[in-house]
């Protein structure tokens, strides 16, 4: 995503980060990048309209990765913190206090910085389970959709699941999709005790029925095939308003997530962002592995998100 021409295959992912730069820049706080990808990523977002840098650190190794990365740290405000923990802890202090509005994941360990958003003490700490979500642009699909969870809870219970699916309708509706619908997906569309993925999906959408979660039109157990096609779902007799038609999907486990992710970028060919839920503020949770236009995508994502003037 470093210039426009690179994202024409995309038109739904240029369509959202036409909408951020609209909403204006984001403050995000860049916790410890003291490597040349992680700063250049950010750098590149802001100079595309999406965030305006906080850069937090110690900051001869800032300055080293800026060299590694062959960029200019001119503008740039650099928030000294001694080593990676440090960071991560400065930036929820910041972030707690209102004077950034989103952390974004430098070269630290996931576990450091998620440690120090959720930890007993952490202001951005709320009643409410973190989950990340992944938003696409799936050339094979009609609009953007979304995925969850497949980065941060391995193996989530009943009542683990129910905030992963708040966490997901909640970013829906803050991109502008009023009542999303979320697919509960298993590897059967029938409820099976055999099958405790089944159970979890049928229970969430009874809890949707009373009322414990709400904002979207929810539907499962469904297998993949009948989430997305409508005509697959007819052709196994199941009525549902989701088949066919999901904004969100919602994995049993880590495994199914990490692995429906990763071959829909791989051989679906869709580019993707995504965020970490739950906390006060978002974070933008990137991977070593990730492009360079999933780290700006990402940035755009949390931007338009956290932009909106209703949100």
């Amino acid at each position: 995503m470093a210039t426009l021409e690179t994202m024409v295959a995309f038109p739904r992912l240029e369509a959202m980060a036409t909408r951020a730069r609209a909403a204006g820049r984001l403050r995000v706080g860049i916790v410890y990048p003291c490597d040349a990808g992680a700063l250049g990523a950010a750098l590149e977002a802001r100079e595309q309209g999406f965030i305006d840098p906080v850069l937090i650190g110690p900051p001869g190794l800032i300055r080293r990765a800026a060299a590694d990365a062959d960029v200019s740290l001119a503008g740039c405000e650099i928030v000294d913190a001694p080593d990676a923990l440090g960071s991560a802890r400065k930036a929820v202090a910041l972030a707690g206090a209102g004077e950034i509005c989103a952390l974004m994941k430098g070269s630290l360990h996931t576990d450091e910085l998620l440690g120090a958003v959720v930890g007993r003490d952490s202001p951005l700490r709320t009643g409410r389970r973190t989950s990340h979500v992944f938003w696409f642009d799936c050339p094979a699909y009609h609009k953007p959709l979304m995925l969850t969870d497949a980065v941060v809870n391995i193996s989530p219970g009943l009542m683990e699941k129910a905030d992963i699916v708040r966490n997901a309708i909640g970013l829906a509706q803050s991109l502008g999709i009023p009542t999303p619908k979320v697919a509960i997906l298993a590897a059967v569309e029938t409820v099976n005790p055999a099958l405790p993925s089944t159970i979890d999906a049928a229970a969430l959408c009874k809890m949707a029925d009373r009322g414990q979660i709400t904002g979207a039109t929810l539907d499962g157990p469904l297998g993949f095939d009948n989430a997305v096609s409508l005509a697959s779902a007819s052709t196994k007799g199941i009525v549902s308003l989701v088949a066919g038609e999901p904004d969100i999907l919602v994995v049993p486990n880590l495994d199914a997530g990490n692995t429906l992710y990763k071959s829909l970028v791989y051989l679906g060919g869709a580019a993707c962002a995504g965020l970490v839920l739950g906390a006060r503020v978002p974070v933008i949770l990137t991977s070593r592995a990730d492009s360079r236009q999933a780290r700006i995508a990402s940035c755009a994502l949390a931007a338009f998100a956290v932009s909106r003037p209703d949100h």
